[in-house]
């Protein structure tokens, strides 16, 4: 089927791999949550029936305030699936950012994580009469869920569904991020349905995994960088885990074995300084050949120009040295992704030597976002 529209990866993901039971999965109360496709497909049909019953109409600003889970996509899809426009915020910026984000966009409805979150925008409510309606994504006494949202949902017709996403084109306007740009107050940045589909397929290509990968995800969703990703690993069928934090990523890494994880610069270099401190802790042979290893991958040709003398002593320190590496990444780590900022030439070359490749994406959030 032809991908016009970013709802269509919904569908795509459905008819494509319809066994999947483990489309997306976040941790809760310890245990890893999974959703299969047919659940999420259903969620955010019932959610975007749910949505058009209570007046929602194409072109209306939708916010939602969340960390990366399973809802964030629920809610996402479903806000396109109307012709409405998803507007994305940070669950982490000032409540005058927020009274800023929702005056600037006319914000029409919001959807936040939890209590919380529900406190930190409660006293800008006032102060934003576009906004009609808040929902939660756990329920609370103060305010409605978004699973009522989802009820009301289940006892409309998919008709008025199907006829709404008909007229949804490409062209039409898919979503507004804000960012903090270089000057003044925050930009939304205005990007059509086309925009992110072109990118999400261009890349498609790119992971070369089957359809029991999986895929560690713990940058911000409402960034366009990691949003792109989220649908392009979908597109390919590989199941999105989202990290509980950042600071049990590692944990997370080990305990799913993940095939991909998308990540910045800096956390790599957190990551090489802990190797890099393991490294030093060794005496004797040991340290010399970590040390020969590491030199090695210094200098190691990305584009496979390595000479046959080369790849025999690369061969000796991945059995001795980045075999250890590896595991420490899970084991079945077959690609990073950066970005965000540049990475340092050497850093990259020694992951590919350590047969851990990195790829590097450019662009901005006006670009959506990889040129």
């Amino acid at each position: 089927m032809a991908i016009e529209r970013l709802f269509d990866f919904l569908t795509y993901y459905l008819e494509t791999y319809p066994e999947k039971e483990d489309a997306l999965a976040s941790k809760v109360d310890g245990k890893w949550v999974k959703y299969s496709i047919k659940e999420y497909t259903q969620i955010v049909k019932d959610l975007a029936k749910g949505l058009i019953a209570l007046g929602v109409q194409k072109g209306d600003r939708i916010a939602s305030i969340s960390p990366n889970a399973p809802e964030w996509n629920f809610i996402d899809q479903a806000i396109m699936s109307t012709g409405a426009i998803h507007v994305p915020v940070y669950p982490t910026i000032s409540s005058s950012d927020y009274e800023y984000i929702f005056n600037h966009a006319e914000i029409k409805m919001v959807f936040i994580a939890g209590k919380e979150l529900y406190h930190k925008v409660k006293d800008i409510l006032p102060k934003s009469p576009t906004v009609k309606k808040v929902y939660t994504f756990t329920k609370h006494d103060e305010i409605d869920c978004y699973k009522d949202v989802i009820k009301l949902g289940q006892e409309s017709s998919d008709d008025v569904l199907n006829q709404t996403k008909s007229e949804v084109k490409t062209d039409d306007l898919a979503t507004i991020i804000y960012t903090s740009g270089t000057t003044g107050t925050m930009k939304g940045v205005m990007l059509s349905h086309k925009n992110i589909v072109s990118n999400a397929l261009a890349t498609a290509p790119i992971p070369k995994m089957g359809v029991e990968a999986k895929a560690l995800s713990f940058l911000p969703l409402c960034h366009v960088y990691e949003r792109m990703l989220n649908y392009m690993e979908q597109y390919n069928g590989i199941s999105v885990y989202y990290a509980e934090s950042m600071a049990t990523i590692i944990d997370n890494i080990q305990e799913l074995k993940v095939d991909m994880m998308s990540t910045v610069p800096r956390l790599l270099e957190r990551v090489f300084d802990k190797i890099m401190a393991k490294g030093d802790a060794l005496t004797g042979v040991k340290r010399s050949i970590f040390n020969w290893a590491l030199e090695l991958g210094f200098n190691y040709d990305i584009q496979g120009n390595n000479s046959a003398w080369y790849n025999i002593q690369l061969a000796v320190a991945d059995k001795l040295v980045f075999s250890k590496w590896r595991i420490a990444f899970g084991g079945n780590m077959k690609l990073l992704i950066s970005g965000g900022a540049a990475l340092q030439p050497r850093l990259g070359r020694v992951f590919w030597a350590a047969n851990i490749p990195v790829c590097e994406g450019y662009g901005l959030t006006e670009t959506s976002p990889v040129i």
